[in-house]
C-alpha cells in the first residue's frame, strides 16, 4: 500500500477499531478532514536546565512545575512552556504522526514544537509551547492547539522503544 495522509474518516475508523486515540473530548469536533486536534490538559513552567547529547547517556530532562488554572484559564507571558495533552495516542506499526500547530494559535502569536509520533509509540504526549506574543496569550482548559496528521507507511520490525513509551499514562 502506498504511503498517504489519512483522512478524517480513516482516523475515525482507527479510533473506533484500534484505539488510535483515547481520552478525547468530542470526536466530531476534534476530527478534521486530514487530522485530529489535540487538547491541553496541563501547562507547566520549565524550571531547570536540560541536557542533550548523542548517546543519551548525559541526557537530562528539564524539570517542570504545573500551572494551576484560574476559572479554566491560564494566562501566559512570553516564554517557553510544556503542554501535556488530554489524549492518549496509540500509533500502530503502519502509521507515523506529525504534529502541526492550529492556525488560530499561530495567529495569537504562539507556536507548538513537537517531535515525531513514531510507529509503536503509545502515551499521553507532551510538546513545547512557545509564546512569542509580547502581550501573552490565554489558554483555556481543553483548548485545541495542535493537529496530528497521520501518515500510512510501509511496515517493518522497527517500532518505538524509547523512554517515552507509555509516558503520562
Amino acid at each position: 500500500m502506498e504511503s498517504c495522509v489519512l483522512t478524517g474518516n480513516e482516523i475515525r475508523e482507527l479510533i473506533s477499531k484500534n484505539n488510535l486515540i483515547q481520552n478525547y473530548i468530542d470526536l466530531d469536533t476534534q476530527i478534521t478532514p486530514n487530522g485530529f486536534d489535540m487538547t491541553v490538559k496541563e501547562i507547566h513552567f520549565i524550571t531547570s536546565e536540560g541536557a542533550v547529547d548523542f548517546s543519551n547517556q548525559k541526557r537530562i530532562l528539564s524539570e517542570t512545575k504545573k500551572i494551576d488554572y484560574v476559572n479554566d484559564c491560564i494566562s501566559l507571558k512570553k516564554g517557553s512552556y510544556k503542554i501535556v495533552y488530554n489524549e492518549i495516542v496509540n500509533i500502530p506499526p503502519n502509521i507515523v504522526a506529525l504534529g502541526r500547530p492550529r492556525s488560530t494559535l499561530l495567529r495569537c502569536g504562539a507556536n507548538v514544537g513537537t517531535a515525531v509520533w513514531d510507529r509503536g509509540y503509545s502515551g499521553r504526549s507532551e510538546s513545547l509551547l512557545l509564546v512569542d506574543n509580547e502581550k501573552g496569550i490565554k489558554i483555556f482548559k481543553d483548548a485545541r492547539v495542535l493537529q496530528l496528521v497521520f501518515i500510512r507507511t510501509a511496515t517493518d520490525d522497527s517500532l518505538y522503544k524509547g523512554i517515552f513509551l507509555k509516558e503520562n499514562i
